[in-house]
């Protein structure tokens, strides 16, 4: 009996989309979850798709949500990479690469066969930390994004 009952609340708890584990970054861009979704977002996902694998992933990408999660996090700098081919497909991006990529030293444009267009955040270390989509950004999108979770370089 008592078997019985831990199965169900087991059971339960994953159809709840209770995250039994983390994934790494790495996993969870392959799966399609990149950026920086806190857990609330999945949640709200869950409204509108109801394949519970899916929420299930999502649960296992997102950050906890706390009262300033994500507004306190800078990165050192970034790569922008994306397809030389692609670019024809993406005029926000070629603008921003054209007229306000100068504005972050810090940001470097990585051109990589294939790739859509992405951000590619690095830690003090110039390690990757984080990945970001950023195929359907609006240029000033970008602009806003930058500013607020790349540092400035110091001056020298």
């Amino acid at each position: 009996m008592i078997y019985v009952i831990a199965t169900l609340v087991m059971l339960a708890a994953v159809a709840l989309g209770t995250p039994t584990e983390q994934l790494s970054s790495r996993e969870c861009e392959n799966l399609g979850f990149t950026g920086l979704a806190l857990c609330s977002d999945c949640n709200t996902f869950a409204d509108y798709v109801k394949e519970k694998e899916l929420v299930s992933d999502c649960l296992k990408c997102c950050t906890e949500d706390s009262n300033d999660a994500t507004t306190k996090i800078r990165y050192s700098g970034a790569f922008l990479e994306v397809c030389m081919r692609k670019l024809v497909f993406y005029p926000e991006i070629v603008g921003f690469i054209e007229d306000d990529k100068d504005q972050f030293p810090s940001v470097k444009v990585q051109y990589v066969f294939n790739s859509p267009p992405k951000l590619i955040m690095l830690d003090d270390e110039g390690q990757h930390k984080e990945t970001i989509r950023i195929d359907n950004w609006k240029r000033e999108h970008i602009l806003q994004f930058l500013r607020e979770k790349v540092k400035p370089m110091a001056a020298d």
